[in-house]
């Protein structure tokens, strides 16, 4: 049976774009000869679909999209499709939808599948939605003379022998193969995160070897908002795969069951698979909202040099263009090094001095601040200027305004509400300083793209003279461990301190400053998931009072 695998970039709530494109790529599939043709978890509406699916329009605006995917579909072509489907049998209190997926042939669909297990956990709340399916074995469609077994998603993430830690009691996958299933389909929208393709490949071959039978995983790709989705879909014998995944693009990959699949799965280095989620993030980011263009600060500094970069990379020069801000406390390198970034890159780039906005907040706000000293609303000033510049700038020319924090400034609060956070995307905010530091070195690779200045000279916000963030702050290279340890692993004081060599006092101080920020969390722009811990999974209180000694 020759399978195609039809990874593809999905919009929720766009039924008629994504019915369109299921069509137009099981035409594809058809035109390859290929006898079946997967696509992703809940493709019909766009994963994933959030409180749209408590609304019945969008529910009867799915059917009607499901409908004519069947009636447009190559005849002949068998299609597995995600998307919802009613709950028949809901009683009170039950869930009224089912995770699905519809098996579409000769102009009908029914039914064939639904989700057994539901993540409640990081960014996922499948269980506000969607009833548990209690019969996985039922999940078995016959196609081609070939009993396969159709798991959704979670569904596959269950496996006794691979994990040291399940979720559930339930394993789908051995279900419907000792239920008789002789090919296991997975159909999928799991985000990704460093190290994911990875890791997918090891378990979808541990699946293929602990049960005997082939294993097909077709993941989504594309990006929705924080969430970025990776496709690297796979198909694996218990011999080997057949294909090497294709990751942040829309792919069509045909198997074939009988041909022999000896393949090694590789997946890509680490700073090659940040570049293509964050690359990715922005395009779909922009175009999903209805702009082309975006607009960033460019300070001179690696963060900004970095986004900049990235975005060219999404969007192309023409569509990005960066504006450099110097205040009186900035350096002559600040522009200089701004300035030879927007020309290496081929980007717009403007000039706005604030130091006569400064003087005139200072003549208005004098006589309130009654000659006290020199201080942090001065220097949130300064970025909430910029800040304001940038958002004017924006709206004149129908730009998006990335932000520019990292994950290390993030995580301590090193950042002014207002000001430096304005933006409707922050890209780089799941990335430590120490990664960023990386990412730009690889960036350089083949040539100077991000100005070397800009990457080795000392990390400054250059708010108040001769200012540096070891002033208050450790190194990065010693910081970002023990924030890794705290924010991440939420391990103690004591624990992190053990483990990094930081002073507990000193562990203690950090995590107090991680504690004191969660309001400026809470309204940060949103950021594009790059790890398993991110902040729109890590939930914590915004009030609180928890802290460790």
């Amino acid at each position: 049976m020759k399978i195609a695998l039809c990874q593809i970039d999905t919009t929720v709530g766009d039924f008629a774009g994504n019915a369109a494109k299921i069509v137009a790529f099981a035409e594809r599939a058809a035109a390859a000869a290929a006898d079946v043709a997967v696509f992703p978890e809940l493709a019909v509406c766009g994963y994933p679909p959030e409180d749209l699916l408590l609304r019945q329009a969008f529910a009867e605006r799915h059917d009607a999209a499901l409908a004519e995917i069947a009636a447009r579909a190559p005849r002949e072509l068998d299609l597995l499709v995600g998307c919802i489907a009613a709950n028949v049998d809901a009683s009170s209190g039950a869930r009224p939808l089912h995770n699905a997926v519809a098996h579409v042939h000769g102009g009908g669909h029914r039914i064939v599948a639904r989700k057994t297990l539901l993540p409640t956990y990081d960014v996922f709340d499948e269980s506000r939605y969607f009833e548990a399916w209690r019969a996985p074995e039922s999940n078995i469609v016959e196609l081609h003379g070939m009993r396969v077994g159709i798991v959704i998603c979670e569904d596959g993430w269950n496996d006794a022998t691979f994990f040291d830690r399940r979720l559930y009691a339930i394993d789908p996958v051995e279900r419907v193969v000792a239920a008789g299933a002789e090919l296991v389909v997975n159909v999928s929208a799991s985000p990704w995160s460093a190290g994911k393709v990875a890791f997918r490949g090891r378990m979808v071959e541990a699946a293929a070897v602990r049960h005997g039978v082939p294993m097909v995983y077709v993941n989504l790709v594309g990006g929705d908002v924080e969430l970025q989705f990776d496709g690297g879909s796979l198909a694996v014998k218990p011999t080997g795969a057949a294909l090497q995944p294709v990751v942040f693009a829309e792919a069509l990959q045909v198997v074939d069951t009988a041909a022999p699949w000896t393949e090694d799965v590789v997946a890509p280095p680490t700073e090659q698979a940040h570049h293509g989620a964050i690359v990715q993030g922005i395009a779909a980011y922009v175009r999903k909202f209805g702009f082309d263009s975006c607009v960033i600060g460019l300070s001179g500094g690696i963060d900004s040099a970095l986004v900049a970069t990235l975005a060219v990379d999404a969007l192309g020069a023409d569509k990005v263009v960066g504006v450099g801000m110097p205040s009186s406390y900035s350096s002559e390198h600040s522009v200089a090094d701004a300035r030879a970034l927007a020309q290496n890159l081929g980007i717009g780039f403007h000039v706005l001095p604030i130091a006569p906005l400064q003087q005139a907040f200072d003549g208005v706000l004098d006589p309130v601040f009654e000659s006290k000293e020199f201080g942090v609303a001065e220097e949130n000033l300064q970025s909430r200027i910029r800040g304001t510049l940038l958002m004017a700038y924006a709206n004149k020319h129908g730009h998006l305004l990335l932000t520019t924090g990292n994950k290390s400034e993030t995580a301590i609060g090193y950042c002014t509400l207002y000001g430096d956070t304005n933006g409707a995307l922050a890209p780089i905010a799941d990335l430590w300083k120490t990664e960023v530091w990386a990412l730009a070195r690889w960036l350089n690779r083949d040539g100077v793209r991000i100005p070397v200045s800009s990457i080795e000279k000392p990390p400054s916000a250059e708010l108040r003279p001769d200012q540096l963030d070891t002033d208050s702050l450790p190194p990065y290279d010693v910081l970002d461990p023990v924030l890794e340890s705290l924010v991440v692993h939420e391990r103690s004081v004591a624990a992190t301190a053990e483990l990094t060599g930081m002073a507990r006092a000193e562990v203690a101080r950090l995590f107090a400053m991680v504690q004191n920020v969660e309001f400026k969390r809470y309204q940060f722009a949103p950021t594009l998931r790059l790890s398993e811990r991110c902040w729109p999974g890590r939930r914590m209180p915004v009030a609180h009072r928890y802290r460790e000694a």
